[in-house]
């Protein structure tokens, strides 16, 4: 501020201020970009959102795929000959799909397949024992009676899984075929 402009204010005289617009064309300018951006804004965030693929709820209700996911039975029934050996899973493939978890690695405490050391005291105690313990469950292992395989494979896979491991116990035999 200049003295002057000092000494006016001093003796309360008003003077003018100065704004960032100074000409009628800027205010003009001005009051255009205040509508004309916000409209612009606007007009890309609405063809944004409506631009998008998007599937309102319930839209996807009489799809195929839908319907047949919601009348899809819970369960299955598979039905085996138990007096049929061939159809029932050997005691490697039982041991591949149930077993193998926990066994391969030693997870959790379980003896390793092949450690002779592991199983000699287990297989000591004889084949029955070692059913039992996998029919009923030991420790951290779950039982597999009444599971996906039957006792006469889970017996297989003790079998298998032992003899592996320097037993050498005959395979168990076949249930009967009920006539």
């Amino acid at each position: 501020m200049s003295n002057n402009d000092h000494h006016d204010h001093a003796a309360g005289r008003d003077v003018p201020h100065e704004g960032p617009v100074k000409t009628p064309k800027q205010l003009v300018a001005a009051v255009v970009a205040s509508f004309v951006i916000p409209i612009v804004a606007i007009i890309l965030l609405v063809n944004y959102v409506t631009t998008q693929p998007k599937e309102g709820a319930g839209t996807a209700v009489l799809d195929p795929k839908a319907v047949a996911a919601r009348i899809a039975p819970v369960g299955t029934v598979e039905v085996r000959d138990a007096g049929n050996p061939a159809m029932l899973k050997t005691g490697e493939q039982v041991y591949l799909a149930q077993c193998a978890a926990c066994h391969t690695a030693g997870a959790a405490g379980a003896p390793k397949l092949g450690d002779a050391g592991a199983w000699s005291k287990r297989i000591k105690e004889g084949y029955d024992h070692l059913l039992t313990s996998a029919l009923k469950g030991k420790g951290v292992m779950g039982a597999q009676g009444g599971g996906e395989y039957s006792d006469f494979e889970i017996g297989r896979a003790v079998v298998y899984l032992s003899n592996q491991s320097g037993a050498k116990f005959p395979e168990p035999k076949a249930p009967e075929a009920a006539n």
